[in-house]
């Protein structure tokens, strides 16, 4: 099996809200909107990429996994930090290392903008995410993550 990883673009959109969907099946906290979840992808393809990058692994003219990050700057740190979201990879294609793959390409994005850390938030029942990221040298930290919506009319 070839597997390529590439930047995503927004032609590539259709193709990831069906993993986008299987993703959130699998989390406790979202529930999948084809509408919010085409509008997020929009917003981290527009734009030069210097702070954000969207990942895709194609199989073929299919695209099976994608991985996204995103900049900020950690004071804590004193550094550019990224958080990864969205990574999944199709449930036909699992453990064949294109999660591997996908995170390698953020960690070499982030490598190439100067970026010193990686976070990411994993849903806590997830035990096989969860021993993938361990087995990957993530390690944990006493954190946990609230949210606030802001703008009532978005889902």
């Amino acid at each position: 099996m070839n597997i390529i990883i590439k930047d995503a673009r927004p032609v590539d959109i259709d193709q990831m809200l069906p993993l986008l969907a299987q993703l959130s099946a699998a989390e406790q906290d979202f529930e999948f909107n084809s509408r919010a979840w085409t509008r997020g992808l929009r917003l981290m393809l527009d734009g030069c990429g210097k702070h954000r990058t969207v990942k895709v692994a194609w199989v073929n003219a299919t695209i099976v996994g994608m991985c996204s990050a995103q900049a900020r700057i950690s004071t804590a740190q004193g550094n550019i930090s990224a958080v990864v979201e969205d990574l999944v990879v199709d449930r036909e294609y699992r453990k064949k290392g294109i999660a591997t793959l996908l995170l390698s390409a953020i960690e070499d994005w982030a490598v190439n903008k100067g970026i010193k850390s990686l976070s990411l938030l994993a849903d806590k029942d997830d035990h096989d995410g969860i021993d993938f990221y361990n087995k990957k040298e993530w390690k944990r930290t006493s954190l946990i993550c609230l949210v606030k919506s802001l703008d009532q009319d978005l889902p």
